[in-house]
């Protein structure tokens, strides 16, 4: 056994960037991708608005248009990654998820046609589509950048002035733990607010400027990927448990001859499930059976019940 120096090696920029209608998303991914260096692909879900800045940035685009299925998404970062550019721009990246053909609308499509109107059991099938999606930017070669609305909501400021502020990202809960930074941008003065920052570049609040794009290219060229927080790990656990739960109660074929044959099957698998995530420790099952919809959760029940007197 041996000891070696921790060290920090290179990698690529994974950077979400979040706000209300307006408060500059677009361009503060092109400013830091410009700063970043190299060429620059951008995937356009917002009917060609980012051909508007082709005069203040040199980049491609590519116009995708829905449905706004994960694998589009994922054949339009194939294509940036073979065409050999440096940086790619998903804007807005909340159409995977929020958009016409997107992963909200397959849910709702896939709980009516094949789980009875259970949306949660639908996720069994949804749920690794998406995860597909994200997995392509993770592991893509490029820097990635990505650009998220969040739900805008009218407020009075302190000087009885009316302002619109982004309350909660368009993506699905815990898209931020995927990403080295998220910026969030104020609308009026598309000042930039971290809600996540792993290189500790960005303490306080700040215009994004191409000179944000330098600073984050220095410290990715500096050393290695800063490993993924508990925290992190933890979400990303309980979410494919809650998945394992709900593909063991959903079969997608017959699991014997009979009825009751099948049944058992399904009890089985289910126990299977349950006896795994108790292993994880009760802080860790409570969290994952919170995700789980209460009449989802009365179903599993009566499984475990049945898989532990069999």
């Amino acid at each position: 056994m041996k000891f070696t120096k921790a060290v920090r090696k290179t990698s690529k920029l994974r950077l979400g960037i979040g706000g209300p209608s307006g408060s500059g998303k677009t361009t503060a991914a092109l400013r830091i991708a410009k700063g970043l260096g190299g060429k620059i692909a951008l995937i356009d879900t917002e009917r060609g608005s980012a051909s508007l800045y082709s005069d203040e940035f040199d980049f491609d685009v590519l116009d995708l248009a829905p449905p706004y299925s994960p694998e589009r998404f994922i054949e339009a970062i194939d294509s940036a990654e073979k065409a050999g550019y440096d940086v790619c721009i998903v804007d807005s990246a909340t159409h995977v998820w929020d958009g016409a053909g997107g992963c909200l609308e397959i849910n709702e499509m896939t709980a009516v046609s094949k789980f009875k109107g259970n949306t949660w059991s639908a996720w069994s099938e949804t749920t690794p589509r998406y995860r597909a999606f994200i997995d392509r930017m993770l592991q893509s070669k490029m820097h990635i950048i990505i650009t998220m609305r969040s739900k805008t909501e009218t407020v009075q400021t302190s000087d009885r002035k009316v302002a619109k502020v982004g309350m909660k990202l368009e993506m699905r809960s815990g898209i931020e733990y995927e990403f080295t930074v998220v910026f969030e941008l104020e609308h009026e003065t598309h000042i930039a607010v971290q809600s996540k920052d792993r290189t500790k570049l960005f303490p306080r609040p700040q215009e994004v400027t191409e000179k944000t794009g330098v600073m984050l290219r220095e410290w990715l060229e500096s050393g290695a990927p800063v490993e993924p927080t508990e925290e992190e790990i933890a979400a990303k656990m309980r979410e494919a448990m809650s998945v394992e739960f709900a593909q063991a109660l959903n079969p997608t074929t017959d699991l014997g001859a009979t009825e009751e044959e099948h049944e058992a099957a399904i009890a089985t698998r289910v126990f299977a499930v349950h006896e795994k995530l108790r292993k994880a420790g009760e802080e860790e099952y409570r969290a994952v059976w919170n995700l789980i919809p209460a009449s989802s959760r009365a179903a599993l029940k009566t499984y475990i019940a049945k898989g532990k007197a069999a």
